[in-house]
């Protein structure tokens, strides 16, 4: 029979997975009976915990190992229903992501064809778009990125962690070998003006920062006039592209570099879709 641990470890990442099991145990412990916990068996606990001075965000990650001990009891058949799937927080602001305002991966596309007066400064503003709309990064992730961290051989581009996202190394679409090979070969030595290994180099010869990835996505603005076109949007469309298009969530975690699933999980278009689908079986387009 699956284990609660390799459920976990196939479903998380392994530092997501350890903490859950951790939570799942002092949960168990705690609640007698948990496996055939309701509702208000989870509510309680949660009030327990605050009671225990837990803090807020500490109360989220417990409350998502909890979840994920539900979900592993449907999984091999002891439970049929979960009594706290649709479990919100109060006290925790919404991150929710406004998956239909989104773009799709064919809009996103259109960046990566707009055409610029000087080469130099085009294939270097290509490279940026294609960093944004292929492998979702943010901009400090970009302006961090340092020639030694693309592997044109492999066709890897490597990404450094940080506070808030994990490190990770991606593969870099087809089109974008010889952009890059051109950029840093070509390009990049001609915009350069003092020794540094940061790939990506502004206008006056020094390493890029965080306002320039901005200006070289306001400059596409036009195409989409009404909506909000920024690097955040960029890469919240990204994700919720891989995911629709069914990428695995831990796949998509590990793409997005996000620390914990639940992040990930805020960018599922199920919902979306499904409302997408309700509106066309009862008010179809005549």
């Amino acid at each position: 029979m699956l284990t609660l641990k390799n459920y976990l470890l196939n479903t998380y990442a392994p530092s997501t997975a350890k903490a859950y099991e951790r939570e799942i145990l002092l949960y168990q412990n705690r609640v007698p009976g948990a496996e055939n916990g309701t509702y208000k068996t989870v509510v309680n606990y949660l009030d327990y915990l605050r009671k225990q001075n837990n803090q807020s965000g500490s109360i989220v990650r417990i409350l998502a190992g909890v979840k994920s001990y539900y979900y592993y009891l449907i999984a091999i058949e002891k439970r049929k229903d979960h009594p706290c799937q649709h479990l919100i927080l109060r006290d925790t602001k919404t991150k929710d992501i406004q998956l239909q305002d989104l773009f799709t991966s064919e809009e996103l596309t259109l960046l990566m064809n707009r055409k610029e007066r000087y080469e130099d400064l085009a294939l270097k503003h290509k490279v940026v778009i294609s960093l944004l709309i292929y492998q979702g990064l943010t901009s400090a992730e970009i302006i961090r990125l340092t020639v030694d961290d693309v592997d044109l051989e492999r066709g890897e581009v490597y990404i450094k962690g940080s506070r808030k996202l994990n490190e990770r190394t991606l593969k870099l679409k087809q089109n974008q070998i010889l952009l890059f090979y051109k950029y840093i070969n070509e390009s990049r030595p001609k915009l350069l003006r003092e020794t540094t290994a940061i790939l990506i180099i502004g206008k006056l010869g020094n390493p890029s920062a965080v306002s320039s990835v901005n200006y070289i996505v306001n400059a596409f603005k036009t195409l989409f006039p009404e909506r909000k076109l920024t690097a955040i949007t960029i890469r919240q469309s990204v994700i919720a592209n891989k995911l629709k298009s069914g990428m695995d969530l831990r796949l998509a975690q590990h793409f997005a570099g996000h620390k914990y699933p639940s992040t990930t999980e805020r960018y599922k278009q199920y919902q979306v879709d499904e409302l997408q689908q309700g509106i066309n079986k009862f008010h179809p387009l005549k």
